[in-house]
């Protein structure tokens, strides 16, 4: 994993939580629901090649 990828999830990270914060002590949590939910989308979208390539070793591994 490129250490790219790493620095954009910590920086989506801390970006949704000040953004959360902000968002709750305003008295609009559901907003500050579908902003964790946008951020969570947006690091799994990221992190699909990865995942996918880690099911075709594991198949290859095993020869399923």
């Amino acid at each position: 994993m490129e250490i790219n990828l790493i620095l954009k999830i910590a920086a989506v990270g801390v970006m949704v939580s000040v953004i959360c914060q902000i968002l709750k002590h305003s008295g609009r949590d559901e907003h500050a629901f579908f902003v964790s939910l946008a951020g969570m989308l947006l690091v799994l979208f990221w992190l699909l090649p990865y995942i996918s390539q880690l099911f075709e070793t594991i198949q290859k591994m095993f020869g399923l």
